[in-house]
C-alpha cells in the first residue's frame, strides 16, 4: 500500500512540474515572436496561481492560501527591483550576465528591506 501512495505522490510531483515546465516553454517561445505578448503573460501572475492552486489541492487549508496570497502581494513590490533594474544597466552597456547579477542583488536587497520593515510594523509573513 505504502509503494502505491508513494509512486502516486511521485506522479503527482511530475505532473505540477511538468505542467508549470509547459507554462515557463510556451512563455519563452511566445517572447521569441513578440515581446509585447511575451510580456502580458510573463505578467500574468501565472506561478502565483499554479502554487495556490497546488497548495489547495494538497492541503484544503484556507488559511495557508490566504496566507500565501498576502505574502506574494507584499513580496511582488520588490521584485519589481529587478524590472526597473536590468533594462536600465544594459542600456549603459553593461553585459547582460553582469547585468543580471547585479539586477539579482538589487531585488535580494529589497526583499531584505521589505521583509525588514513589514516585520518591524508588525506585518507577519
Amino acid at each position: 500500500m505504502a509503494l502505491t501512495n508513494s509512486r502516486q505522490t511521485m506522479a503527482y510531483y511530475i505532473v505540477k512540474v511538468v505542467i508549470s515546465a509547459i507554462l515557463i516553454v510556451i512563455i519563452s517561445e511566445i517572447s521569441k515572436r513578440s515581446s509585447l505578448v511575451g510580456a502580458i503573460l510573463a505578467s500574468v501572475p501565472l506561478v502565483s496561481v499554479l502554487a495556490m492552486v497546488w497548495l489547495y489541492i494538497d492541503t484544503r487549508d484556507i488559511d495557508r492560501i490566504t496566507g500565501l496570497a498576502s505574502g506574494i502581494f507584499w513580496l511582488v513590490l520588490p521584485s519589481l527591483a529587478l524590472f526597473i533594474s536590468l533594462p536600465l544597466l544594459l542600456k549603459q552597456g553593461i553585459n547582460f550576465y553582469l547585468s543580471m547579477t547585479l539586477s539579482i542583488l538589487i531585488t535580494i536587497v529589497c526583499y531584505w528591506l521589505m521583509i525588514t520593515i513589514l516585520d518591524q510594523v508588525g506585518i507577519e509573513l
